[in-house]
């Protein structure tokens, strides 16, 4: 059978880059593993067998010329398996992804992410503040319970009065040692002893409150400092406030803060927004009116002629920046109410008015 276009198997143009050969090759490797579910040995092979012409300068260079001829006839592949027949050396190039990819690939993770798991869980809880506590910051009590340390043997496992060994699984390397059939030949791999759990030790005799865990679950008071403008949705991160686990770090724990809704004010980043009626006369003439805010009721001077909607800022009465000592505005927006119902004095008094300034508004 006629051997196809060394190329065409890799899937790359005759110009390709030697980047763009081994890039290729390695994603053709992984989709034809024999090992690998719908994987192809057949096609792995001629894979590799156009990989170790087309990686070569000077091999590529004679394929070139003159075809499979020039790189002797039957390319410089061999078996990629030494126990499948054939018996010829070949070679892997999958440059910067390391065999710990490789194999994450084929066969998932080793001992690393074991040891990268030897940690306490994350948790996460969340609490409610009112709306000035999050414009002046306070302090909450957050109650949860949690796996803690065994306070009998300190997380150590062990009954006190007694030590850890050596465990007998591991001989105390804390590794145990898998045989391999791989692509390399038979690999050794190790990974976690699954007795002692990567530690090389193991107790004399358990904890007997905790059994072996080092932890028990405990309910506990964790108090917690919310700063002064916070925002709704925030979220804090204790450190090593989460749950615990034997001879590891605790998790962290993430508190998701919740403002509730104030019945007059809302808030637009260091702003407090709020309204103020007011009666058409007032909004003439003028007036001095007494405004809620976070900080208690201010005296806030209302001008002659304001029109309804216009905004009256009281500086330093907003929220708190997280960043600094100041703070935000609050905003008054003042409504000016025209009367529904009005007596026959007040109507006479208001056409009066408005016939002396027939050409204008009320207040022009």
């Amino acid at each position: 059978m006629a051997k196809r276009d060394y190329y065409e198997v890799l899937g790359v143009g005759k110009s390709a880059s030697a980047d763009e050969i081994k890039k290729a090759f390695r994603k053709k490797a992984i989709e034809f593993h024999p090992d690998k579910e719908g994987g192809d040995e057949a096609k792995f092979k001629e894979v590799n067998e156009a990989y170790e012409v087309l990686k070569d300068q000077s091999k590529r260079q004679r394929y070139d010329q003159f075809g499979h001829a020039g790189v002797g006839g039957n390319g410089a592949g061999g078996n990629p398996f030494g126990g499948y027949g054939g018996g010829q050396e070949m070679h892997f190039d999958f440059g910067d992804m390391g065999l710990g990819d490789i194999f994450s690939s084929f066969f998932g993770g080793g001992a690393g992410n074991a040891q990268r798991q030897n940690r306490g869980r994350d948790v996460e809880t969340s609490v409610d503040i009112t709306f000035e506590q999050a414009v002046f910051g306070t302090e909450v009590a957050v109650k949860l319970n949690l796996e803690d340390t065994c306070e009998h043997c300190k997380g150590t496992t062990v009954e006190p009065g007694y030590e850890l060994k050596t465990c007998d699984n591991c001989g105390g390397s804390g590794q145990v040692v898998h045989a391999m059939r791989t692509v390399f030949g038979n690999i050794q791999q190790a990974a976690p002893c699954p007795k002692c759990r990567g530690r090389g030790k193991i107790p004399e005799k358990v904890c007997s409150v905790c059994h072996g865990k080092g932890t028990k679950v405990k309910p506990q008071t964790i108090s917690l400092k919310i700063p002064a403008g916070i925002d709704d949705g925030a979220t804090i991160r204790l450190r090593e406030h989460g749950e615990a686990v034997a001879n590891g770090p605790k998790g962290d724990l993430y508190v998701h803060v919740r403002v509730k809704a104030h019945k007059r004010f809302t808030r637009e980043g260091d702003l407090i927004l709020s309204e103020e009626h007011i009666g058409m006369v007032d909004a003439a003439l003028g007036t001095e009116i007494e405004v809620e805010t976070v900080d208690g009721d201010v005296r806030m001077k209302v001008p002659a002629g304001t029109q309804s909607g216009t905004d009256f800022k009281l500086s330093g009465h907003g929220v708190s920046h997280m960043r600094g000592n100041t703070r935000g505005a609050h905003i008054v927006t003042v409504v000016v109410d025209t009367p529904t119902k009005l007596t026959k004095k007040q109507k006479e008094l208001l056409e009066d008015f408005h016939g002396e300034k027939p050409k204008h508004g009320l207040f022009s």
